[in-house]
C-alpha cells in the first residue's frame, strides 16, 4: 500500500513507550492493581488549597491558557530568586526534556549519559537523531568522572545528570555537582534533573546561579508536590539560553488547571515539610519491610526505595513479577548490574500494608 514516507530519521527508529505504564499491565492481565508502588508518584497527593485552586481553574477552561505562562514563570522566580525570563515552563520534565534536545543537539550530534538512567531522555535523543553514549554507574551512583571523561572525549553537546538519581535514589553531595559543573566544557550544555530535589536531603542541591550559560536545572511539580497527571515542570537557566525555548515549545502546552495549580502549590510550604516528612517515614517502612524478607534497602533521596534483591536480574524480574500477580505494581532497573534490584515508591500506609503481606510470598516463589 502507498502512504506517506517517514523521515529518514523517524522510519529507524522502534515503536516504543519507554515506561509501560500500569494502566496497560491492567489492561493485558485483566485485573487492576491493589497498590501503585512503581511509578514515583506521590500518593499524598497536592495540598488541599491546591486542589480547590484547580476545581476554581475548571471554571476557565473555555479559554486557551496563557502562553506566556506569565504568573507562574514569574511566581516561580520569587520563589527562587531569580528573574522571570530565567525560568520556562513546560509539560513534565519530561516535555523539556525533548525541546531541550531539540534545541541543542542535531541529527548525529553526541550526548552523554549514564547507562540505566532515566529512559525518557534517551528515547528523545534518539528521536531527534543525535548519538547516545552512556558511562555506567559506580556503586550504585552515576559517575561523575566517568560522565565528564565521556563528555570531554565525544565532544558532546549535552550531558545529562540526574541528582538525586532515578532508578537507583542515590545523589552526590552539592560540592560534588558543583565542581561537576565548573568543570563542564562551556560548549556543552548540562542537563541538571533535580526532579527530587525536594525530597533530598540538606546540601544536595547547588545554590542556583543563572550565569553559566551551558546549565539548565530542571525541577517538576510531578513529585513533591503530588501532580504527576498535571505534567507541569520547568527549566531554570541564563536568560538568553532560557529565551530559546521561544523557538520550538508549544505555547499552549501547559493547561490552565496546571498553571493555576502549581502557582498554588508553591505557597504551601507547610504542606510540602509535610510530605517530606511522610515520604521519609514511608521510605524507613520500606527498608525494614525489606531487611525482614532478608533484602537489602539502598539509601534513597527520592520517593522510592532501591531494594538490592542478592541475586541477578532474572531473580529479581521474578520477585517484580509474584509482586504484580499479587496485586502490587512495582518496577525495576532493566540495566545489567542494576537489574539485581526492584524498586519501589512509597505510598500510603494501606500499600505499604499490602507490600508487607506480599513479598515474602513474592520472594518464596522467585526462589523455586
Amino acid at each position: 500500500m502507498i502512504r506517506p514516507a517517514l523521515t529518514p530519521i523517524a522510519a529507524r527508529l522502534p515503536e516504543t513507550v519507554p515506561f509501560v505504564g500500569p494502566e496497560a499491565l491492567e489492561r493485558a492481565s485483566g485485573r487492576a492493581f491493589r497498590a501503585r508502588l512503581g511509578a514515583n508518584e506521590s500518593r499524598f497527593g497536592p495540598a488541599p488549597a491546591v486542589l480547590n485552586a484547580m476545581i476554581q481553574a475548571t471554571n476557565d477552561s473555555w479559554k486557551y491558557c496563557d502562553p506566556e505562562v506569565f504568573l507562574l514563570r514569574q511566581t516561580l522566580a520569587d520563589h527562587h530568586g531569580i528573574k522571570a525570563d530565567e525560568v520556562t515552563v513546560g509539560e513534565g520534565v519530561d516535555g523539556v526534556l525533548g525541546l531541550c534536545v531539540r534545541l541543542f543537539a542535531g541529527p548525529g550530534d553526541s550526548v552523554v549519559t549514564s547507562l540505566g538512567g532515566y529512559p525518557t531522555f534517551n528515547y528523545h535523543v534518539t528521536g531527534f537523531g543525535a548519538q547516545l553514549h552512556t558511562v555506567p554507574y559506580i556503586d550504585d551512583r552515576e559517575d561523575l568522572e566517568g560522565l565528564l571523561a565521556a563528555t570531554r572525549r565525544q565532544q558532546a553537546k549535552i550531558v545529562y545528570l540526574a541528582n538525586p538519581d532515578n532508578p537507583m535514589g542515590s545523589w552526590w553531595p552539592a560540592e560534588a555537582v558543583q565542581r561537576f559543573i565548573e568543570a563542564v566544557p562551556p560548549t556543552t550544555l548540562l542537563l541538571l534533573d533535580e526532579a527530587y530535589g525536594e525530597l533530598a536531603p540538606a546540601g544536595t542541591l547547588p545554590a542556583i546561579d543563572t550565569s553559566r550559560p551551558n546549565v539548565l536545572r530542571l525541577r517538576t511539580f510531578s513529585k513533591a508536590y503530588g501532580m504527576a497527571g498535571l505534567r507541569c515542570g520547568y527549566a531554570i537557566g541564563e536568560a538568553t539560553t532560557i529565551r530559546a525555548f521561544e523557538r520550538v515549545r508549544n505555547h499552549f502546552g501547559v493547561n490552565n488547571i496546571a498553571q493555576a495549580a502549581a502557582i498554588a502549590a508553591i505557597g504551601e510550604h507547610a504542606y510540602l515539610a509535610e510530605v517530606v516528612e511522610r515520604t521519609a517515614a514511608a521510605r524507613r517502612r520500606i527498608a525494614r519491610i525489606a531487611e525482614a524478607n532478608g533484602l537489602v534497602p539502598l539509601p534513597s533521596a527520592t520517593n522510592f526505595v532501591a531494594i538490592d534483591c542478592g541475586r541477578d536480574g532474572a531473580f529479581a524480574g521474578a520477585v517484580l513479577k509474584g509482586l504484580a500477580e499479587r496485586g502490587v505494581f512495582i518496577r525495576k532497573p532493566m540495566t545489567p548490574g542494576l537489574d539485581r534490584c526492584i524498586r519501589v515508591s512509597v505510598g500510603l500506609d494501606a500499600d505499604l500494608d499490602l507490600f508487607e503481606a506480599m513479598l515474602p510470598e513474592a520472594v518464596q516463589h522467585a526462589g523455586r
